[in-house]
């Protein structure tokens, strides 16, 4: 919903003080999305899919490019810039759709499993990216089933359990014990809702 594939059910949403329901083209011009598969033209380059996405947001300038060319070497693909993404691994389609997401500079970025596919060092490397984003301003909006990313990159976490949210906060407001960890956290709180409704 909030990335105005589907309307909201109930309620409004708001990215960065704009309405959705009442400006949507706005909204997605300041929002990336980056869903939990990478979806891409796998018959292009590339090269030529960075240019579809920067022609979609009417933003093919030079410093966009350049944006893009950081961004190729940030995660270790220049060397297929120019290759055909059929070719390439899921880590590196999803490190491409990443990429793509991130050239319109936006507001918010919503992303799902954004591990997935990605080795050790690639995953270091948006850790590392996602805190440098949110200095600068970007909000990161993470959905993820790996706790220790979440704990790791999160300054608000929202536990969510059959559709609902049961807590939110920081990690230190969601933790009972001082030592515990975001998985722990998650399974006190579900099996305290499990035995609730019990």
């Amino acid at each position: 919903m909030i990335t105005g594939i589907m309307p909201p059910t109930s309620g409004e949403i708001f990215i960065n003080g704009i309405n959705i329901n009442e400006n949507h083209i706005l909204c997605k011009q300041i929002t990336g999305y980056v869903p939990d598969r990478p979806y891409v033209y796998e018959k292009l380059k590339a090269w030529e899919f960075v240019e579809f996405i920067l022609d979609l947001y009417e933003n093919n300038s030079k410093e966009s490019q350049d944006l893009a060319h950081h961004y190729f070497e940030l995660f270790q693909i220049k060397d297929a810039k120019y290759k055909i993404i059929e070719d390439f691994s899921h880590g590196m389609k999803q490190k491409l759709v990443i990429l793509s997401s991130l050239l319109h500079k936006p507001k918010l970025l919503v992303i799902d499993e954004p591990m997935v596919g990605l080795d050790p060092r690639g995953a270091k490397t948006l850790k590392k990216l996602f805190c440098d984003l949110a200095q600068n301003g970007t909000t990161i909006f993470l959905s993820t089933h790996t706790m220790a990313v979440a704990q790791e990159v999160c300054d608000n976490i929202a536990i969510i359990n059959k559709g609902l949210i049961v807590a939110s906060g920081t990690m230190e407001e969601l933790r009972k014990n001082e030592n515990d960890s975001l998985e722990q956290v998650f399974l006190q709180i579900t099996e305290e809702e499990l035995e609730t409704k019990l």
